[in-house]
C-alpha cells in the first residue's frame, strides 16, 4: 500500500471513530421551540487529486478534502451561505442517509454508489429554518464530477482542503446580533470563501473528536456580512 493510500485510510479511520465522540455536539446548538422538520445533510471527505499527499505541518494529508456548496442568495432561508449538500426529508425517503443522498446528488450531480456511509452524527437544530438535522459523514470512494445543478438552489461547488480549514490562520469567531440576542461560532476563511454558521460549528466539532484541530485564536472576532 503506497503512503498516500495508508494516510487516507488513517483519515477515514480518524472520522470513523470521532462519529462515536460526537454525542455532546447537540449541546452546541440553541434548541428549536415548538415543531421542527427533519433533514441530512452530506459530510462527504475524500481525496483530492490535484494537491500533493505531503501532511506538512498539519495533523491530516494535503490532499483530503470536504465536499460544500454555496446557496443560492434567493432562498428563504441560509441565503447566499456555504453548507454541505443536504435538505429536507422527503416521504419517499427511508431514513436521514437516503435524504442526504437524494439531495446531494440533485444538488451537486454526484454518483451515490461511489460513496461509503461512515456513521450518522446526532441529530441537530437549526433555529432560523427549524430543521431537525441529521449530519451523515461519508467517505467519498469513488470520486465523481459534480457541479451547481440548479442555480436557483446552489450557485456553486468546491472541495476544500481539509488541511486548510485547520490552518489556524484561517479560523476567527464568528458574531451576529439576531432578535436582541448576540451570537458567536467558529467560522473559516479560505481564500474569501467564508464558513460559518451550522457547517462551521460541525465541521469544528468533527475536527475537535477526530484530534485534528490545531490551536487557533478564537479571540479573533468579525461580524458575520449578510
Amino acid at each position: 500500500m503506497t503512503e498516500t493510500a495508508e494516510t487516507m485510510r488513517g483519515a477515514r479511520a480518524d472520522l470513523l471513530a470521532a462519529a462515536g465522540r460526537l454525542d455532546d455536539l447537540p449541546s452546541r446548538f440553541a434548541p428549536v421551540i415548538g415543531g421542527t422538520r427533519p433533514a441530512a445533510v452530506l459530510m462527504l471527505f475524500g481525496r483530492l487529486d490535484s494537491l500533493p499527499a505531503d501532511t506538512g505541518e498539519t495533523p491530516v494529508a494535503a490532499d483530503l478534502d470536504v465536499l460544500l456548496q454555496r446557496r443560492s442568495a434567493t432562498l428563504s432561508s441560509h441565503a447566499g451561505q456555504v453548507s454541505f449538500p443536504g435538505g429536507a426529508r422527503d416521504e419517499g425517503d427511508r431514513d436521514a442517509v437516503a435524504t442526504a443522498l437524494r439531495e446531494a446528488e440533485e444538488e451537486t450531480g454526484l454518483d451515490p454508489s461511489g460513496v461509503d456511509i461512515l456513521a450518522t452524527l446526532p441529530e441537530l437544530p437549526i433555529v432560523p429554518s427549524r430543521y431537525a438535522v441529521t449530519p451523515v459523514l461519508a467517505w467519498w470512494r469513488s470520486p465523481s464530477r459534480v457541479a451547481a445543478v440548479d442555480h436557483a438552489e446552489t450557485v456553486d461547488v468546491f472541495r476544500v482542503p481539509v488541511a486548510e480549514l485547520l490552518d489556524p490562520q484561517n479560523r476567527y469567531t464568528s458574531t451576529l446580533h439576531r432578535a436582541g440576542r448576540d451570537f458567536r461560532g467558529p467560522a473559516f476563511d479560505i481564500d474569501g470563501t467564508i464558513v460559518w454558521g451550522f457547517t462551521a460549528m460541525v465541521l469544528d466539532g468533527l475536527f475537535d473528536a477526530a484530534g485534528w484541530t490545531i490551536p487557533w485564536d478564537p479571540s479573533v472576532e468579525r461580524p458575520v456580512q449578510p
